[in-house]
């Protein structure tokens, strides 16, 4: 796949996950918890969007590059929807953001790259859902399950277009204006949950508790990114030492690239396992507004 070290990680991390949501599937799945079947497509996208994230669906040019919006003094990834080249263009000659702050505000582009993704992918399932759905021809009880499961995949691509309309919006004025300093979030995902759960059926105390959560997760996500950033720098140096045959240095990097390789595992699953928790609580109070 010739991933780097971070994206290998993340890669770990993600598997990881997977792999524990698809056990507990199983156990549910024996005890008959999931006639309908929802949780089984649900394990599926996620698949689906973990192969497509590092290129492994078999489709050329799927992956997604690294994190760094600068290598070589060149971009190392292009966003593919021409309203968001123009706005990082616009955004890169204003003279308004500093080389931390583009930094920065190429990670939101490319987390909403991500989301708009993931949204795809979602629908493209559900229409392949659709077309198999039109084409029985005797309804039953089964049909009627499979009816709610569309259902929930609809109030799910509803959720998710919301949320990469509030994100482009939120691109558009900070690239417009540059990043506002009062702002209490600087972590793409961070900013999306709050901006959710402002809109999700919480009470004052509930938002509050939320927002003091968010705040300790964006530490955790920050640490994690520290750690990325140094499994990187290790992984350039273990490459630099190799070729100079200084067994005992080499020996010295290697223990401290996979020191640094082991805890970025740990972080980036404990981080995306957050993810998932934080992204269920706002899901369940944005359908209870629906209801």
């Amino acid at each position: 796949l010739h991933l780097s070290a971070v994206k290998l990680a993340e890669l770990h991390s993600d598997l990881k996950i997977q792999e524990k949501d698809e056990l507990s599937w199983k156990k549910l799945k024996a005890e008959g918890l999931d006639e309908d079947g929802e949780k089984e497509a649900k394990l599926r996208r996620n698949l689906n969007v973990i192969m497509t994230k590092y290129g492994m669906n078999g489709k050329k040019d799927s992956q997604l590059v690294d994190t760094n919006y600068i290598k070589d003094g060149t971009e190392s990834d292009t966003l593919d929807d021409p309203r968001l080249e123009k706005l990082w263009s616009k955004a890169k000659t204003s003279g308004k953001f500093s080389d931390e702050e583009l930094d920065k505000l190429w990670r939101e582009f490319k987390h909403h790259k991500e989301k708009i993704r993931e949204y795809n992918i979602l629908l493209e399932t559900v229409s392949r859902t659709e077309d198999i759905h039109k084409n029985l021809i005797n309804p039953s009880e089964e049909n009627l399950m499979k009816e709610e499961i569309l259902h929930n995949k609809h109030r799910e691509l509803k959720e998710k277009l919301r949320s990469i309309n509030q994100g482009f919006e939120r691109l558009r004025k900070v690239s417009h204006q540059g990043y506002d300093t009062s702002s209490e979030f600087e972590e793409p995902r961070v900013i999306d949950l709050w901006d959710m759960a402002k809109s999700a059926n919480f009470t004052e105390k509930e938002l509050e508790s939320f927002r003091e959560e968010l705040k300790h997760f964006e530490a955790k996500i920050e640490k994690h990114h520290h750690y990325q950033k140094q499994l990187e720098i290790s992984h350039q140096k273990l490459k630099h030492v190799e070729g100079t045959g200084d067994k005992d240095h080499l020996n010295r990097n290697k223990e401290k690239y996979a020191m640094l390789q082991e805890k970025t595992k740990e972080l980036g699953y404990k981080v995306k396992k957050h993810l998932q928790d934080l992204s269920s609580r706002i899901s369940q109070g944005l359908q209870h507004n629906e209801l």
